[in-house]
């Protein structure tokens, strides 16, 4: 192998790469400009909406309780609750967002309460629709005030004290540090959008570099040069590894930028409100990784690259045209991401057996770096695992190179 060859052949890729818009997009673009656009325009929209919801005073029905004036007398002045003429299609109006919330009353609500009989109030709401959730959430609160008042008043009649209702504390504490609460929150997520960065940002070059310079007619002129067929495939590998792995860190780099940013701008008011509540230790309701780990993780998708590289160098040369090429390896994102998301499930655990299976043991391992977890041992098996799957598909890259069949199939 010549090295001056094959660097020759890597730089005469690198420029011709430089120049193209689609890679120039998956490299740089999306990376480094349109993640964190994306973050701070999804965050801005989404903060603007629940605090525009959560100041509307919420449109309820209330159902029934026409002999039980105390509660609708109650209802009807709090303050972030509007009662709306009752109707009979209070379900079709809460499914067709025109009304938030509905609560109906059973019959002899107020004296029920009185003689201590028992009694039932149930709430309509619309699941998973944002403002009708927020008047049911009300309604919830409204009514658990209501009875705690009641209660304390026939306490205090009796002369009984309040801690006969709660006569102990439960409390939690956490004993995990941070890094590993953190990691379990996200941790999951991090593999996914690593592994997935990596293989896009392989995909586009490796199409180019081959499909596309057999439809463009410049790979004859290539192969015509003096330079071995293995130093043309090493220089085209070198650059497609170069694109997957400038995608992930410039990613990496944005995002943890972008993060750290959008903590400063949307999560101010939400430590605040952890702090009151929980004497101050808002620090802790914030996800932290282990920033070693995340080093390390990110190392680790080094064979990986390599994997996702040599693999879609070999797939894409045996394609006619880029177009060709691109029916082959898209539907590759998702056999990509299966393994990746399976290492987000409960109970997929790393073990030895998992550790050679490729993507998800690093997925799994990736899990495990950012929570602070460093077993050293699966660490070495997967490296080595998946730098001898990468040296396969190196080797048949290389291999699919010297195949006349492959280079001119027409």
């Amino acid at each position: 192998m010549n090295a001056r060859q094959v660097f020759t052949v890597y730089a005469k890729e690198l420029t011709d790469t430089l120049r193209d818009r689609r890679t120039l997009m998956s490299m740089f673009v999306v990376p480094t400009l349109l993640i964190p656009v994306i973050f701070f325009a999804f965050g801005a929209f989404t903060t603007k909406i629940v605090r525009k919801a959560r100041s509307e005073t919420q449109a309820i029905m209330v159902i029934g309780g026409d002999d039980s004036p105390g509660i609708r007398a109650a209802l009807a002045s709090h303050p972030k609750l509007k009662i709306v003429p009752t109707t009979d299609d209070f379900r079709n109006r809460i499914s067709e967002k025109t009304l938030r919330a509905a609560v109906e009353i059973p019959h002899g609500f107020d004296q029920a309460i009185a003689e201590g009989r028992p009694a039932s109030v149930k709430i309509f709401t619309y699941e998973g629709e944002l403002r009708s959730g927020l008047a049911a959430n009300e309604l919830d609160r409204f009514f658990r005030d209501y009875r705690e008042k009641l209660i304390l008043s026939k306490l205090s009649k009796r002369n009984i004290p309040r801690s006969i209702l709660k006569p102990f504390d439960i409390t939690r504490q956490n004993v995990a540090p941070p890094e590993k609460v953190g990691g379990n929150l996200i941790g999951g997520l991090i593999p996914c959008v690593i592994i997935l960065l990596s293989f896009s940002g392989a995909m586009y070059p490796a199409m180019d570099l081959t499909a596309g310079e057999k439809e463009r007619g410049t790979m004859e002129t290539l192969l015509c040069s003096p330079v071995g067929r293995r130093e043309i495939a090493l220089g085209k590998f070198f650059m497609v590894l170069t694109a997957s792995l400038a995608t992930v860190v410039l990613s990496a780099l944005s995002t943890a930028v972008t993060l750290g940013a959008g903590v400063v701008l949307f999560a101010r008011d939400a430590m605040a409100t952890v702090a009151q509540g929980a004497g101050g230790a808002a620090r802790s309701a914030l996800p932290a990784i282990d920033p070693t780990g995340f080093l390390l993780a990110l190392a680790m998708v080094l064979p990986l690259a390599v994997l996702f590289s040599s693999g879609l160098i070999a797939l894409s040369l045996f394609a006619k045209s880029y177009k060709e090429a691109q029916s082959y390896v898209s539907p590759l994102v998702i056999v990509v991401l299966l393994p990746a998301m399976l290492a987000t499930l409960p109970g997929v655990d790393l073990n030895a057996t998992l550790a050679c299976v490729p993507i998800l043991n690093v997925a799994l391992l990736c899990k495990e770096l950012v929570s602070g977890v460093f077993n050293w041992g699966y660490i070495s098996l997967i490296f080595i695992s998946t730098s001898v799957f990468a040296a396969l598909g190196l080797i048949l890259a290389e291999r699919m190179f010297n195949r006349e069949s492959v280079l001119f199939r027409s």
